[in-house]
């Protein structure tokens, strides 16, 4: 472990060199691909001939080769034989996505990626008793698929588990046959079961299939928190959705000084980020050495038909950018669909801002959901609150009404004052956002927000009903669009 921290110290220090190495070693490597020869792999001799070259594309351009690997054909986009692939939706879409999983991407950035969050917690606590018991992890499940049987497709998660080494295996918990299982409602019931009498010292999943585990378990085992049941524990390390909202209810059900909190950056794509530092909350340190290679799209060119990406040495501090990748499992300048923004560059820190998709700006407002969860945050602060989920769609206008935001709240703990919550939340939006802002100056074109307040359970319900309970699966914080505000809203009324 200290000898890693040297080398994540040496891309610290080394940024551009580290990356320039690793875009020619998969340029090299993949060469003699059928992607690498349309594309003239073997004659490209920098990044600028690569970006004129090779097309920033989208899951849907990448898919017809996708698929072929999928179907069995092998040296499509990678060289190496491909018989894995994460299987992810995104946040709502109804057509599945296949992300192939390489043997280079599963050690050198997944598997990697997990020993570098504990070997950087280890330096960061030297005194932990993290080893001392097991993690529990909450994954996905896994099954062949529908296009070859020969090849397995499942949650990211699932597909480490999967292939963990013994000695990884032998440190958490539960039982691969359970932590595998596909019917969310019945897995809860075996955690449970196979867990409570472990002594756990650490978790790690999402934020929101983790705090329903562990309500769970203490509705089972009637203890008051958590560190009845397992003393020992200190370290939750999430992702997925941002863990600010969720910051309260985990304190409360965790009420102990020992516990730390790591937000790690990985993704059916990748392992991207970790939380380095013990004094921030959602900052990570990019990952510069595992085997992919960063470019960067300002967010004001993300529609444009030849937008021009950015490298590492030219991105700035506080701008969004859409994060384009291109790694050791075939993905070419893949646009993943998330959005960050970089908190320094000496080394290089970045914050998850949203999703490319998922936003409000029916009115030229540009919420992103980094400002929602701002936000709602600052609320629940100002008001007692805790949440379990949110989600906000615009209000249309119609014949002489303005517009507005419309969201679905629903709490662990009520705010004192839902009118005071709404009120904070508005101001909030106002202060870190000056198009909400300008919108919402004397009601011009926004009115104030309207808030909802749900009933326990309904966002759980509406994944259920979508199919959706577990895994990666998260709710949608922003949209566009009033489809999925509609539905929850048709499902709380029925």
């Amino acid at each position: 472990m200290k000898k890693r921290i040297d080398q994540i110290d040496h891309f610290r220090e080394n940024p551009h060199e580290v990356q320039e190495e690793l875009f020619f070693n998969l340029i090299e490597t993949a060469k003699n691909t059928d992607w690498g020869k349309k594309y003239g792999y073997r004659d490209i001799k920098s990044v600028r001939e690569f970006q004129e070259r090779v097309p920033v594309s989208t899951y849907e351009d990448l898919f017809p080769e996708i698929e072929r690997v999928l179907k069995g054909e092998q040296n499509v986009l990678w060289p190496s034989r491909i018989e894995w692939f994460a299987k992810s939706s995104g946040t709502t879409n109804a057509r599945s996505k296949y992300i192939p999983v390489s043997p280079e991407s599963l050690e050198d950035c997944h598997y990697k990626g997990g020993k570098d969050m504990l070997s950087i917690y280890v330096n960061n606590y030297p005194e932990t008793k993290l080893f001392t018991g097991k993690a529990l992890s909450i994954g996905g499940s896994h099954r062949p698929s529908e296009y070859n049987a020969k090849i397995s497709c499942g949650d990211v998660s699932a597909v480490i588990m999967q292939n963990l080494p013994i000695w990884a295996e032998a440190m958490r918990t539960p039982p691969l046959k359970v932590a595998l299982m596909d019917n969310w409602e019945e897995k809860i019931a075996k955690m449970v079961e196979t867990t409570v009498d472990e002594n756990v010292t650490s978790l790690s999943g999402v934020p929101t299939w983790t705090y329903v585990l562990l309500k769970r378990i203490l509705e089972v085992t009637g203890k008051k928190d958590i560190t009845e049941v397992w003393p020992s524990i200190e370290l939750f390390t999430h992702g997925a959705v941002a863990f600010g909202p969720y910051r309260q209810l985990f304190k409360e059900i965790i009420p102990t000084d020992k516990m730390n909190y790591m937000e790690v950056y990985n993704a059916s794509e990748g392992f991207f980020g970790i939380q380095d530092q013990c004094n921030t909350e959602d900052e990570m340190l990019l990952m510069l050495d595992y085997g992919v290679f960063y470019e960067f799209i300002p967010m004001d060119q993300i529609e444009e038909e030849n937008p021009k990406a950015l490298t590492l040495d030219q991105v700035e501090l506080g701008k969004n950018y859409a994060l384009i990748i291109s790694t050791n499992a075939g993905l070419w300048r893949y646009k993943i669909g998330d959005t960050i923004r970089f908190t320094s560059i000496k080394p290089y820190r970045i914050k998850i801002s949203g999703r490319t998709k998922h936003f409000i700006n029916a009115f030229g407002e540009e919420v992103i959901v980094e400002n929602a969860e701002v936000a709602i945050t600052k609320a629940c602060k100002a008001t007692g609150a805790i949440i379990t989920n949110f989600t906000a769609a615009p209000v249309y206008m119609e014949s002489g009404k303005r517009g507005g935001h419309e969201w679905l709240i629903e709490f662990e703990k009520s705010p004192d004052n839902l009118e005071r919550f709404t009120e904070v939340l508005d101001q909030t939006l106002r202060e870190i956002n000056s198009d909400y802002d300008a919108k919402r100056h004397k009601d011009i074109a926004l009115q104030a927000p309207i808030v909802h307040a749900v009933p326990q359970g309904t966002f759980l319900s509406w994944l259920s009903k979508k199919g959706k309970l577990g895994g990666q699966n998260k709710i949608p914080r922003l949209s566009n669009s009033r489809e999925y505000l509609e539905e929850i809203i048709s499902l709380v009324e029925s």
